[in-house]
């Protein structure tokens, strides 16, 4: 929704918003570009003199807010169909799908292109370090988008990529998530494969070899060129140290060059696979795009580095399911050697909330050396039993403060605190470097 501002205040729209918490980097991008939030909800925000109001998915029926702009009769709309009607309209979209990665893979696609000379507009959900903002309307004809399987609104129950029509989709990989919308992984399937029935036949999927679902969905039929990688697929890369920093890029068993990057993870060197192939579809060689991914910088809150001093590392990362926080946790762990990992954790999505995760977390956290999980009043599971199973090493808290405390006390020389949220994890970050700082 942020990022949604940010293209409407380009086109020369006065735009306002609210939010129940806003957090950085996206409230501080927000402020930069002149743009008012209120913080909360309340009829007194609907002003008279709003001509649309745009809904983002987290609102509901019951919102104060929401409940003033269906009496007040104005014109209200989604977030993802305002997007497609006055941004991609008439533009070559590039879709980047997956329970993971999406934030990650869209800005490789951006920052190739860019790096082309392109000038790519882009919504991401995240704040990609090369460009500085989440969103831009960037020159015709190529807008990349993250696309999410999330629902659209309270008004509009399909996936929002549904809306967004593209000419190139990457299909990354689909795990169960979402557990407060979708009953079930085939529900996901589904609207997953909703999104390839809208790429056209001079359209391409470029999807993970590797993923049983991914081919269950296009089982269901495929209208579209297909290219796959990572595995046995068409795009493969073959990493030249442990952490993956550099690898070789093959196509079709050719050798195409090598990166050397920033970037750390077997999850990182798959994302780059797709990157490339999306933007070998725009008409971006494999040749400029490896080379344009040895200046990439991730979007913030992925593995960024926050503070270091005195031999501590902190690291703030944006996993919140089992596979994202594990794939974050081995990479760091082949990067960092025999050096401490501590690892905090906010299970703040729905899913996690939930307890849907629950019994994968432990396993997921296995290549940390120390475990600090958040215990939030709103968790519906009992954390007794993953501190059980977790050898010792995993001791939770319901308080901020205390966690901070345990955290400042225990931090010594060679310790590589990883702080995964979702959210802003009541300003912990800020608070466990304002203690390593004195």
């Amino acid at each position: 929704m942020g990022g949604l501002a940010l293209l409407a205040r380009e086109q020369g729209h006065v735009v306002t918003g609210s939010d129940a918490s806003v957090y950085p980097p996206m409230s501080t991008l927000l402020n930069e570009q002149g743009i008012d939030i209120t913080e909360g909800y309340s009829a007194a925000n609907v002003a008279e003199a709003t001509d649309l109001f745009v809904i983002g998915n987290a609102m509901s029926r019951g919102n104060p807010e929401v409940e003033a702009i269906l009496d007040s009769g104005k014109a209200y709309i989604s977030g993802a169909q305002w997007l497609a009607e006055n941004v991609l309209a008439d533009r070559w979209t590039i879709a980047v799908a997956g329970t993971h990665g999406k934030t990650t893979t869209a800005s490789m696609v951006a920052w190739i292109l860019e790096t082309a000379g392109l000038s790519p507009g882009f919504l991401i959900g995240g704040v990609p370090i090369n460009f500085g903002v989440s969103a831009r309307s960037g020159s015709a004809p190529f807008f990349v988008v993250e696309a999410d399987e999330y629902d659209t609104a309270f008004f509009d129950k399909r996936s929002k990529f549904v809306h967004y029509r593209p000419r190139t989709a990457v299909l990354n990989n689909l795990e169960f998530d979402h557990a407060d919308i979708f009953p079930d992984i085939d529900a996901i399937k589904t609207q997953f494969h909703h999104l390839v029935r809208t790429v056209p036949a001079s359209g391409r999927l470029v999807v993970n070899a590797t993923d049983v679902a991914l081919k269950q969905v296009l089982d269901r039929g495929c209208w579209s060129e297909c290219e796959t990688f990572a595995g046995e697929g068409q795009w493969q890369a073959k990493p030249l140290q442990p952490d993956c920093a550099a690898f070789d890029v093959l196509f079709e068993g050719a050798m195409l060059g090598q990166v050397q990057w920033r970037l750390i993870g077997e999850h990182n060197m798959s994302n780059a696979l797709a990157a490339i192939a999306a933007a070998r579809h725009a008409g971006v060689s494999p040749v400029d795009a490896i080379s344009a991914l040895g200046a990439f910088k991730n979007a913030k809150r992925r593995l960024e580095v926050r503070f270091q001093q005195r031999g501590i590392t902190v690291y703030d990362d944006f996993a919140h399911h089992p596979t994202e926080i594990e794939a974050t946790l081995s990479a760091l762990r082949n990067c960092v050697g025999d050096g401490r990992i501590i690892a905090v954790v906010e299970p703040r999505s729905n899913t996690m909330r939930m307890g849907v995760h629950q019994a994968a977390l432990a396993d997921a956290l296995a290549k940390a050396d120390a475990v600090e999980l958040f215990k939030p009043a709103t968790l519906n599971w009992d954390v007794a039993e993953i501190v059980a199973t977790g050898g010792g090493k995993i001791v939770t808290s319901d308080s901020i403060e205390f966690m901070v405390d345990r955290l400042a006390g225990m931090a010594q020389s060679g310790d590589n605190i990883v702080i995964m949220s979702n959210g802003g994890f009541g300003g912990l970050h800020e608070q466990l470097i304002a203690r390593l700082s004195t």
